[in-house]
């Protein structure tokens, strides 16, 4: 009988060899596999694994005090027993002489895709039951719209994504989509929770052989699949908004918008419709104004208005528009255009944000709501949003702004980390390594010695999900996976699950944090507890033992056509949307009373803090978008991403006209640079990024060489300004980003040491 792991990025077949070597093949159902899944085994069992339990050497010196020595020094290896002990009397001293919300537990939903060893889960049951901790709310993907979305819209951004108009009801009635920001295939290979099939590719394909015609308007070519024969509009980065004020504009100034949706499914349209023709103090938004801002040539945009007004149109906006500055003002907007054209709630129109951004968005499923493991409640209500982590490290009592509210940053005394790697998500890593020294104890449970390991105090080495048995039980998936655990943890390594559980022990609350129960009772209890919840849906899951042999179970799918906002539109009094007018909101009174400088009533333009339309010494725009060859920083290590490296490097892409004017070639060393700091990566010359824009994906593990001031391995995150999208969502804006290139010289090049295990001293 077949074993399968299930990860974010795909389901994928077991094969164990006489020596009991193992190995990942596709798995037969799924037509559009992921290959860089394939490397995990060797990642699992590389020299980088973490064997052992280690605690910094400075660390023990100081007996816990903070010092300025995190990513530098050395490290003393521990037995288990001694780490706990060590451990869990940290946390009790800093409870008890400080109080629970000075800890800081962070997690991140990538870590793992199991329903039991999901890192989040395990790390808020276990400090829930110590008494609470400050914890973070949002996503670094899409924190500006988790914030926006319910004042404009009355949905969470989850029920969103849910709710869009489904690949199948979409080729059959769509005849244009505007895809603001592209819609890069690449990113669909992965969904939070597990994939079993991927489905975007096949959807895609559907909606071309539908007549579906696609527009890409974004910076890249690329950003849009080949087979889908998009026309490309390369704008500059930032900027979309203003195109969608002059796309309004033109319907407003030609009579053309849709009055009969405005006027009985919005409220607002008035206020902004005063701003976009220049009646509130501010430039009316004209073709004019807008091609100055955006670089597109004017006919371009009145060619633009007339498709959308004149087709089933679609206005899809990728996740990356709002990781920008006021990066609530293209959601805000785009949601806006598409309700002056008035396709909202039909199968062919309306408006969607993330379609390819992961693998779900745009699925036929039946979401439901399967059991995840009990977390208990949280005591400490002090929580900053996700990307002010430095802020918070920095400024321990001040008050920041946060959805109207005024909230303040707690004093954090301990970290611990469990899921996720701040060294890859957050921005400014220079200032972040600063602020990172401010808390005297640092703990993490790591898989492998990348930077954030590097930057501990205790490390407790965790497994993969190769090690452990568990669930992929993901709502916006029709396909459950038994994860069978398929090799043996690596050297001392422990799941999440068993650390806490020794750290639990020392604390005095084993018997309740883990409800006696072992790996697999969890599992089966879970399964338990779901099928009771699938017959809410008229689903019988199968006898768990049945389940477990047979090795996956697919939830059969509704042929429905899923329509996003179909019953508002169709009897909006009895499908009122939860805004406090019940319609979508082109005004919002709520954010106006909040009176905030950086968000308005409406959609506004806002001047990015740094842009190609006023620049300084630093003359091209650097897009940190997602990469090809793993998940984030997940897998970097393994040899599909290392293989896609020039010269070790993170590859650069360089528009043609760019290199040439700095001498830089194909395969060159080159150094991106601004005030936050230095980043070698190898030069890609492509046509397919716009003049004065380079691009330089997310996820290469941080590798900073002190000596020379220069991250020698490609993290684009050491150039990225860590500044919140707006005092409303506070959400990260890592696109909005201007750098210098050039070639770098032989004594600014040092090798990349984050691969090699010798790069950092253990103390035996």
């Amino acid at each position: 009988m077949s074993k399968y792991i299930s990860t974010h990025w795909g389901t994928y077949k077991v094969n164990q060899d006489k020596e009991n070597n193992i190995s990942l093949d596709y798995w037969e159902k799924d037509y559009y596999p992921t290959r860089f899944g394939l490397s995990l085994t060797e990642a699992a069992t590389d020299h980088l694994r973490i064997k052992q339990p280690y605690i910094r050497k400075g660390w023990l010196k100081n007996k816990g005090k903070s010092d300025i020595d995190r990513g530098k020094d050395t490290f003393v290896p521990m037995s288990w027993d001694e780490s706990l002990d060590i451990a869990a009397n940290e946390l009790l001293k800093t409870k008890n002489n400080f109080g629970n919300s000075s800890i800081y537990a962070g997690s991140y939903g990538w870590a793992s895709a199991g329903r039991f060893h999901h890192a989040k889960s395990q790390v808020n049951r276990f400090f829930n039951h110590f008494g609470g901790f400050s914890s973070s709310y949002q996503s670094y993907s899409y924190a500006a719209a988790q914030t926006i979305l319910p004042h404009i819209i009355g949905l969470d951004l989850y029920s969103t994504l849910d709710e869009h108009n489904s690949w199948n009801a979409l080729s059959d009635n769509c005849e244009l989509m505007v895809m603001f920001g592209g819609m890069p295939l690449k990113n669909s290979k992965v969904s939070s929770g597990g994939v079993g099939k991927h489905s975007t590719q096949e959807g895609m394909k559907k909606c071309v052989l539908g007549g579906t015609k696609f527009i890409n308007i974004s910076p890249l070519k690329n950003d849009s699949p080949e087979f889908l024969n998009a026309e490309h509009i390369a704008i500059r980065p930032n900027t979309d908004t203003a195109l969608m004020l002059s796309l309004a504009y033109i319907l407003i100034i030609n009579n053309s918008y849709d009055k009969d949706f405005i006027n009985k499914y919005t409220v607002g349209f008035d206020s902004f419709a005063a701003y976009v023709l220049g009646k509130k103090n501010n430039a009316p938004c004209t073709p004019e104004w807008a091609s100055n801002i955006t670089n597109i040539p004017i006919k371009k945009i009145k060619n633009l208005a007339e498709k959308l007004i004149t087709k089933k149109t679609m206005i899809s906006m990728s996740w990356s528009l709002q990781r920008a500055s006021r990066g609530e003002q293209p959601l805000w907007m785009g949601i806006t255009l598409a309700c002056m054209i008035g396709q909202i709630g039909t199968a062919g129109g309306g408006f969607g944000f993330g379609y390819s951004a992961v693998n779900s968005t745009g699925d036929s499923f039946t979401k439901i709501p399967w059991k995840s493991l009990p977390q208990g409640k949280n005591n400490i209500k002090d929580f900053i949003p996700v990307a002010r982590i430095t802020d918070m490290l920095e400024k321990p009592g001040e008050t920041f702004d946060y959805d109207g509210q005024k909230l303040k940053y707690p004093d954090i005394k301990l970290v611990y980390w469990a899921g996720g790697n701040p060294f890859h998500h957050h921005q400014d890593l220079n200032r972040l390594v600063k602020a990172w020294q401010h808390p005297n104890t640092i703990i993490v449970n790591e898989i492998w010695w990348n930077a954030q390991a590097r930057h501990a105090d205790i490390i407790f080495p965790a497994n993969t999900a190769l090690e452990r048995n568990d669930l992929m039980l993901n709502p916006r998936d029709p396909t459950i996976v038994a994860n069978k655990k398929s090799i043996d943890s690596f050297a001392n390594s422990k799941s999440d699950y068993e650390i806490f559980s020794g750290l639990a022990n020392r604390l005095g609350f084993e018997s309740t944090f883990t409800d006696n129960k072992n790996e697999m009772e969890w599992i089966e209890f879970l399964w338990e507890e779901s099928k009771k919840i699938a017959k809410d849906f008229k689903i019988n899951l199968p006898d768990f033992k049945k389940f477990w042999e047979n090795g996956f179970y697919e939830v059969p799918c509704p042929d429905k056509k899923k329509i996003m906002f179909e019953n508002f539109r169709n009897d909006p009094e009895n499908f009122p949307l939860k805004t406090p007018s019940g319609k979508i909101e082109i005004s919002s009174d709520t954010i106006e009373s909040f009176q905030l400088k950086d968000c308005l009533s409406h959609p506004s333009w806002f001047e990015p803090y740094e842009w190609l339309g006023k620049i300084n010494k630093y003359t091209l725009h650097l897009i940190s978008n997602q990469p090809t060859h793993r998940l984030h920083g997940q897998l970097d290590n393994a040899s599909d991403s290392r293989k896609s490296k020039i010269k070790d490097r993170e590859p650069v892409l360089i528009n043609s006209l760019d290199a040439n004017k700095r001498s830089i070639k194909d395969d060159d060393i080159v150094m991106l640079y601004n005030d936050r700091g230095k980043v070698l990566a190898g030069a890609i010359l492509s046509e397919d990024v716009m003049p004065g824009v380079v691009v330089l994906s997310t996820g290469a593990w941080f590798d900073p060489n002190y000596n020379l001031n220069t991250e020698v391995h490609g993290n684009p995150n050491v150039l990225t300004n860590d500044v919140g999208t707006s005092s409303l969502g506070q959400g990260p804006t890592s696109h909005t980003t201007l750098i210098e290139i050039k070639k770098a010289s032989k004594e600014e090049i040092a090798d990349v040491m984050i691969f090699n295990s010798l790069s950092f001293k253990e103390n035996t």
